[in-house]
């Protein structure tokens, strides 16, 4: 994390002179935890809600009966009566018209939420630490170009400033006026009908002012600047220090504030005084490096020698059932499968060019042979005919029988 020793303290009238160096607080150096802030963030939000529901017979308030099966209508409840629009149609239902809604709200629902108070510091911390990291301010789109130190720590004299307009000329002079011009370019009213039920213009988050005295002159002096805001060293808000869960808040501490954070979150080696039994959070890893961890000689020789694997027996396969087991077994058997695949196509050739010779002998004939075999094929027709009117003369009292037989099997 962040390894400066000391920061700059400049002063409010002249920015370019450092009155003072203090030390850097351990609190700006914990690890940046985003979800311990997203999770922290997500849960306080719900404590500003209020309480709201619908009426608890809101629409249930309607004469109305289900007509039951057998009419091919749906089942649910329909208004009774006739001779008006109304009656005959469905009622109650979330689906209907001027139908109650589905899971209607209830003014007892659990709103708030309780949050481990371990949990909320650790968050607190994270956004302190997070707002000191420029790349991490510039990321979440403060304009900081002309700021000359991050974190920017400024004398306790701007405290005392009554005026708005001398507020204006002291950010000026800082260079993070440039964050307040991009709050107030980007305003825009808000999409839908949100505009209609609060906080009709959307305006983005600038500079954050942290100051120690509880008189301070500066708290009414900067509320009327667009997008700043103001907060006691003593009363860090994680909805200011990293709004909507995102990190990286552009902070402007005094002095005295800036020291009292030691006190407030501790150092790595002593307890914190006003937050009782809180220590800051710590990184799990000092060396993030793990190949060199593991590599090291100290880890090398404290773990085991590598193991061989172990011998994995081949499975027996039947060399019928198996393609390339029988290759394995003979060789030979990829080249007779490809010349008996290869002889039984020159077969299949020949047999269709010798039906298609067959099928073509009537085809080359001429119209005399044509002639010849239709008269040799009806000679033939007229000869059996005339030795089946032979047998029937011959055997009259058989073929009547087996007349009857073919009638009765018939039936």
């Amino acid at each position: 994390m962040l390894a400066r020793p000391t920061v700059a303290v400049f002063n409010t009238s002249d920015a370019t002179k450092v009155v003072n160096k203090v030390q850097l607080p351990s609190v700006c150096s914990t690890p940046v935890r985003l979800d311990i802030v997203q999770f922290v963030h997500d849960q306080i939000s719900k404590n500003a809600r209020q309480a709201h529901g619908v009426a608890s017979n809101a629409g249930m308030q309607h004469a109305a009966e289900s007509w039951g099966t057998g009419r091919a209508v749906a089942r649910i409840p329909r208004v009774t009566g006739s001779g008006t629009h109304r009656s005959g149609q469905g009622a109650f239902g979330n689906m209907c018209r001027k139908g109650r809604m589905f899971a209607p709200l209830k003014t007892w629902r659990r709103w708030h939420r309780k949050v481990n108070l371990k949990q909320k510091r650790h968050a607190v911390a994270s956004a302190l630490a997070a707002s000191s990291m420029t790349p991490l301010v510039i990321a979440r789109g403060h304009k900081i170009s002309q700021v000359p130190y991050l974190p920017l720590v400024v004398d306790d004299q701007v405290e005392g400033l009554e005026k708005t307009k001398d507020v204006i000329a002291f950010l000026k002079r800082v260079g993070a006026y440039e964050d307040v011009e991009r709050v107030i370019n980007n305003s825009s009213t808000r999409p839908g009908q949100g505009k209609l039920r609060y906080h009709r213009i959307k305006t983005r988050k600038g500079p954050l002012f942290v100051y120690a005295n509880e008189n301070a002159n500066l708290i009414k002096s900067v509320r009327n600047i667009p997008g700043v805001d103001i907060c006691n060293v003593h009363r860090l808000n994680l909805r200011q220090l990293a709004p909507g869960g995102h990190v990286g808040r552009f902070i402007i501490y005094t002095e005295a504030a800036f020291k009292a954070l030691d006190q407030i979150f501790g150092t790595e080696n002593a307890v914190a005084t006003e937050k009782k039994g809180y220590k800051i959070h710590k990184t799990v890893l000092t060396n993030p490096d793990i190949a060199q961890i593991i590599n090291s000689n100290t880890v090398q020789n404290a773990i085991r020698e590598k193991r061989e694997p172990t011998k994995v027996h081949p499975k027996k396969v039947n060399p019928y059932n198996n393609d390339s087991a029988m290759e394995s077994l003979n060789p030979h058997r990829v080249n007779a499968s490809r010349m008996e695949k290869t002889a039984n196509e020159a077969n299949r050739k020949k047999r269709q060019e010798a039906l298609k010779a067959k099928r073509g002998v009537y085809a080359g004939l001429t119209k005399e042979q044509k002639k010849t075999l239709k008269d040799r094929k009806k000679n033939s027709d007229s000869y059996m005919r005339g030795i089946q009117k032979h047998l029937e003369d011959a055997y009259p009292q058989k073929v009547k029988e087996e007349e009857e037989e073919e009638e009765e099997t018939a039936q």
